[in-house]
């Protein structure tokens, strides 16, 4: 007997691969609950596949070794990413005592130890120098740049790395749990804040030594990880996908909306600076958001009573 297929004495032809999904426009964020293991760049391939998303981009990186909060921008929402970036952020983590890395987290080699533990006490009482506006130097295995090369790739081929200390923001800094050998705290900083510079430094200036051995993100600026959806959900599909995409203008919720009407929303899609009229109308502002019939339209800043476009909208 013979395939009934193909003629006599011939092999039956195999199935050639199957297509890929054609990529389609998706506008949004989703608020992703990163697991430990898995670089940002990934998490962004997994959550464009999911969406089979033609654009995609994430709202500052976050470790392999970390957990929580990563947004991602799909589609338009990209042109929103600063404002996220911008934002204050939190984090739960937990220094280990006794050593230090050269990463100062548990990815490096331990370069220096200690017998000192610090009591909770001693540790409260310095926690206000390191509260405010602080001078603090990014670790070495960091993603600064240093004549064009990123100081971790340095840090990696043997070169000594010297960063200049910076000014960084932390709003907060609180005990969560204490044992003998590590202590677990909760962080708001802004932008630029290294959580594993704290870790470091806390456990210098206590005579103790001391490395990040945990760390999870749980808030980018208008965005909490218990909001936050998984990797699982995302490619189970089965409507998870589309409950996790929020609109684009969430990323704007820290800011003042203006709406517009119609011929002044056409204006400013063309680029041109609208005037804004009426008792109650903003006469500065560095950063608005315009809106007309429910629509996101532009984000930018009011000069003189002027809505000035910055980042117009396709949606």
């Amino acid at each position: 007997m013979t395939d009934a297929t193909a003629p006599e004495g011939t092999e039956p032809q195999k199935p050639g691969p199957l297509p890929r999904p054609k990529k389609r426009d998706v506008h949004g964020w989703v608020v992703l609950d990163k697991p430990i293991g898995m670089t940002s760049t990934h998490a962004v391939s997994v959550v464009k596949r999911a969406y089979s998303a033609k654009k995609a981009g994430h709202a500052g990186t976050l470790d392999p070794l970390a957990s929580g909060l990563l947004p991602i921008a799909l589609g338009e929402a990209t042109k929103t990413v600063p404002f996220v970036m911008d934002g204050r952020k939190a984090y739960e983590f937990t220094v280990a005592w006794g050593s230090q890395t050269n990463t100062d987290d548990t990815e490096g080699s331990v370069v220096a130890t200690s017998e000192t533990r610090p009591d909770e006490a001693a540790i409260a009482a310095l926690l206000p120098r390191f509260t405010g506006t602080i001078l603090q130097v990014p670790p070495k295995f960091s993603a600064i740049k240093i004549a064009g090369e990123r100081a971790y790739d340095l840090a990696r081929d043997g070169e000594e790395v010297q960063l200049e200390p910076r000014p960084v923001e932390i709003d907060a800094l609180r005990i969560v749990t204490h044992t003998a050998d590590a202590t677990t705290f909760e962080a708001e900083c802004g932008k630029g804040t290294y959580v594993r510079a704290i870790a470091r430094d806390l456990g210098i200036a206590l005579g103790c030594l001391g490395h990040v051995a945990h760390l999870r993100r749980t808030r980018v600026g208008p965005f909490a990880v218990t909001e936050a959806t998984t990797v699982e959900t995302l490619r189970d599909g089965a409507g998870g996908t589309e409950a996790a995409l929020r609109p684009v203008e969430t990323a704007l919720s820290l800011i003042p909306q203006i709406v517009v009407h119609r011929d002044a929303a056409l204006r400013l899609k063309r680029g041109q600076s609208v005037l804004l009229r009426g008792r109650d109308a903003p006469i500065e502002a560095e950063a608005v958001y315009a809106t007309s019939g429910g629509v996101l339209i532009a984000t930018g800043s009011i000069e003189n009573g002027e809505l000035i476009p910055h980042r117009v909208f396709n949606l």
